[in-house]
């Protein structure tokens, strides 16, 4: 029985993509790279900021990619002021403490912008837990995050379902074991579901994520296809 949902934070509780696609945007120009939306979707959508910088901009140290990277997250949160939640995610809060579910955030977003997106949206107190990526041996793509939230939580991975918006989110939560919902805000839907999703939509008013939810807390997850 359906006993927690793990929710990613960018482009899945928010999406902050079209916010992040300026900030690189503007941040890159001043190297002279010029990216498109299909650039920022294959290169730096869901990543790590280290692997994006190392990826991109070769020639910076380390600390100099910290820098980019740091100056880069502060032009986000200058233009981030006036986030809101996608559709429907009240909505789902709500339907959890109703069927008393734990909840955890788990994101590779760095810790001084999951602040600020929490606080700006007005969830501080959403969570039971909240990991981040820079807290773990690994961020995602790898199981690390997913598996220090279920531990944290004390459920098993059968238990639970996670919410995701980018495909490395998704491999993440599925090699950690748990059946993962594809959020459409950033990526297609066929690409979703191709790196394991087994359902993908738009927000959290989609029908079939209620139908599913409420046939989910009452039988075993296992049984859902």
């Amino acid at each position: 029985m359906l006993a927690a949902i793990l929710f990613d934070l960018d482009g899945t509780i928010v999406n902050t993509d079209p916010i992040h696609y300026l900030a690189w945007q503007q941040k890159l120009a001043s190297y002279g790279i010029e990216i498109d939306e299909a650039f920022y979707k294959s290169r730096i959508s869901g990543r790590l900021n280290p692997e994006i910088v190392k990826d991109i901009l070769p020639q910076l140290s380390p600390a100099e990619g910290q820098v980019f990277a740091d100056e880069k997250e502060a032009l986000f949160r200058e233009m981030a002021a006036n986030l809101q939640p996608l559709n429907g995610f009240a909505e789902l809060i709500a339907w959890t403490e109703a069927h008393q579910l734990k909840r955890a955030l788990v994101t590779n977003a760095p810790r001084l912008n999951a602040e600020f997106m929490l606080e700006v949206l007005g969830i501080k107190e959403a969570f039971q837990t909240v990991v981040l990526a820079e807290d773990c041996i690994a961020g995602k793509p790898d199981p690390t995050p997913y598996q220090v939230a279920l531990n944290q939580l004390g459920i098993q991975a059968q238990d639970a379902i996670a919410l995701e918006d980018s495909p490395s989110g998704i491999r993440s939560a599925v090699a950690a074991g748990i059946r993962t919902i594809g959020i459409a805000s950033t990526h297609d839907s066929k690409v979703l579901l191709e790196v394991g999703a087994f359902i993908a939509i738009p927000d959290f008013t989609n029908l079939q994520l209620w139908t599913l939810l409420n046939s989910m807390s009452e039988q075993d997850l296992s049984t859902i296809s």
